[in-house]
């Protein structure tokens, strides 16, 4: 069962979801993100996929190579990094990163805002996701 983390940055949602991922603290992600050119505060994170992908690909996670458009709680993967808030500013798109699991048919999301009550949520009809990139561990796929 995946452990929340809370960003420690105002826009550091997609470093938080991928310590989720990969078990990893806050400060732990943020210095492999850092070291890699990726800091929470470039604008281009928000609105951009392939920072998470290049921060995921530090584990021995694979990664799905699309974006799927959400269809319904329960069609999701048992695990999956969800884009929720999605909106625009002016001619971009930006988004709250959070990460969806499934564990013996239960379903929860990792929020890592600081700002909520509790970080594991189960309030699905107020997160309204966009889309969806499917996670797992590589020792699961064929």
């Amino acid at each position: 069962m995946l452990q929340p983390v809370i960003q420690e940055q105002t826009s550091g949602c997609g470093i938080a979801s991928s310590a989720v991922l990969l078990g990893l603290s806050y400060a732990q992600m943020k210095a492999t993100a850092n070291a890699m050119g990726i800091f929470a505060e470039d604008p281009a994170l928000w609105s951009d996929t392939q920072y998470v992908r290049r921060l995921l690909a530090t584990g021995d996670l694979v990664v799905s190579a699309t974006e799927e458009p959400f269809v319904s709680w329960e069609a999701l993967p048992d695990m999956a990094l969800l884009a929720i808030k999605h909106h625009w500013e002016g001619d971009r798109p930006f988004w709250h990163w959070v990460v969806f699991e499934r564990v013996e048919g239960a379903m929860r999301v990792l929020d890592s805002a600081s700002y909520l009550p509790a970080n594991v949520r189960t309030d699905f009809a107020a997160m309204q996701p966009k889309w969806f990139i499917q996670v797992g561990a590589s020792t699961l796929s064929a």
